[in-house]
């Protein structure tokens, strides 16, 4: 495994499934709870956690602060003990600071969330992957308007934390639809899944493209194979552009999962 760098963060895009039902027992994210368990023996057990969800969009970046954030349930129509999962994580407020910094230092506004908690694309994977709790997290909105190019910018100006053993971690899906989860796949809809993840782990992963042209396929990701179908809205695709301009370079690994039916993804950055 690689060593821990100051200043090197490990970077992971996950995809985190349906609201609460990994928690739940549901059998259809069996494969994501499993990689999720994976993941977190891939990197060193981390020091603080950066998370860019894709169930948060500010007009500018803002990142939480507070000692003890709490949980925001940002779903509904789900049984009552979904409403009282605990995920106690405290906050990292010189991690909060480190991101305005870093975020000033090029140029890009940040600001700061006393109020708002942890909602689901934290705590659901994390509650998986760290159960105990205890690692510190921030974290960190999506930019409302949803520009490709600006959450890659986002993810470069991140790789200049200064902070030894940071995970940054985007928390999307690489595949939503959501009317597609509750349609009867066909051969058709199938296909159309497997060709966009197709195209986003060679995206990613493939060493023989450029940096300029990986960031080119990415702020055209539009233009992959039946983009739309794949992400009627891109909310739960950007945390991705966030983690590969944070890492600058092909994932180290991928997975290619199964979750509540449909083809999608997770990909890890080694700290380099």
């Amino acid at each position: 495994m690689n060593e821990i760098k100051q200043g090197s963060p490990a970077v992971i895009y996950l995809s985190h499934g349906a609201g609460p039902l990994p928690l739940l027992g549901d059998a259809g994210h069996a494969e994501m709870i499993e990689n999720l368990k994976v993941l977190a023996t891939r990197i060193e057990r981390p020091s603080a956690i950066l998370v860019v969800s894709a169930h948060w969009e500010e007009t500018v970046p803002t990142v939480t602060a507070g000692n003890q954030p709490p949980l925001y349930y940002d779903y509904y129509g789900f049984p009552p003990e979904s409403y009282e999962i605990a995920y106690p994580a405290p906050g990292d407020n010189a991690l909060s600071e480190a991101v305005r910094g870093t975020l000033a230092a090029h140029g890009l506004p940040c600001g700061t969330e006393e109020a708002r908690g942890f909602d689901h694309g934290l705590f659901v994977p994390l509650k998986i992957m760290y159960p105990e709790a205890d690692i510190p997290c921030v974290q960190l909105s999506l930019i409302k308007g949803l520009d490709p190019a600006a959450h890659l910018a986002l993810g470069e100006a991140l790789a200049g934390l200064d902070r030894e053993n940071l995970l940054i971690l985007g928390s999307g899906f690489s595949f939503h639809n959501m009317r597609a989860f509750f349609a009867q796949d066909t051969a058709e809809t199938a296909l159309a899944n497997g060709e966009f993840q197709q195209w986003l782990v060679g995206t990613c992963a493939d060493p023989a493209l450029t940096p300029e042209e990986r960031a080119t396929r990415l702020v055209h990701w539009e233009d992959a194979p039946h983009a739309r179908y794949c992400h009627p809205r891109e909310e739960h695709l950007l945390p991705l552009h966030v983690c590969c301009g944070a890492a600058g370079r092909p994932c180290d690994e991928h997975f290619r999962l199964i979750i509540i039916g449909k083809a999608a993804s997770t990909h890890l950055w080694q700290p380099a």
